[in-house]
């Protein structure tokens, strides 16, 4: 299975054709809008599952007409953006794109739902987060996140295929005001190793004509 997390930066129904020849069973998308209110959209799939606190900017789920999503509906307490699915009745997958305070909003999503988390879950997106930040966080911190995932065997592709640690990325996944010498590593996908088939950054120049961000792509094994 092939997936897909990019955070657009808004409009992505004048976006999405650049990503679709990438051709992935899942896309995660930050910052997209809502698709039911854009017809535009029935060229992209139209199977998903999108929340949003406007209908101009939230996180999307979008699959191919084959492939089951089935909202599990985790407790979120107003936290900010996180949508868990069930894929075809097999696996989790947790849709993520963190908002201020970032990675402190997401660490205590995880802990709120830290007994739904499985070895099968799969979560990715837009952390906003690094290592290099810990600091700023407290306990509730990117490290901190890391340690509990891999207390479950799960860790993050990127770094356990290119053998790197975090806040020692070679690759960057962001670049802030599209400026490349501004740039940080703040997109994930947490995934069992064994699972893990391929894990890649769609890093070419021209993906910073459309947003800050580069796509992040994983294959799997389901």
């Amino acid at each position: 299975m092939n997936i897909i997390s990019w955070n657009c930066r808004g409009k992505f129904r004048d976006k999405f054709f650049s990503i679709l020849n990438h051709e992935a069973d899942i896309y995660v998308i930050q910052e997209c809008e809502d698709p039911r209110n854009h017809p535009e959209f029935s060229e992209f799939y139209s199977n998903f599952i999108w929340y949003g606190e406007t209908s101009h900017k939230g996180l999307g789920i979008f699959a191919k007409p084959s492939i089951s999503l089935q909202e599990n509906n985790w407790d979120t307490y107003c936290l900010r953006h996180f949508v868990s699915v069930k894929v075809n009745g097999q696996f989790d997958l947790l849709g993520v794109w963190a908002c201020s305070p970032y990675i402190e909003e997401y660490y205590i999503y995880q802990t709120i739902n830290y007994d739904r988390f499985t070895p099968q879950i799969i979560v990715v997106g837009d952390f906003n987060s690094n290592a290099i930040w810990d600091k700023q966080h407290g306990k509730r911190n990117h490290s901190q996140v890391v340690s509990e995932l891999e207390q479950l065997g799960l860790v993050s592709a990127y770094h356990y295929t290119a053998k790197e640690l975090h806040g020692k990325e070679s690759k960057h996944t962001f670049c802030l005001y599209k400026n490349e010498s501004k740039r940080y590593h703040i997109d994930y996908c947490f995934v069992a190793p064994e699972r893990i088939c391929s894990f890649a950054i769609l890093d070419s120049k021209e993906w910073l004509s459309l947003s800050d961000h580069f796509p992040i792509q994983i294959a799997i094994k389901e």
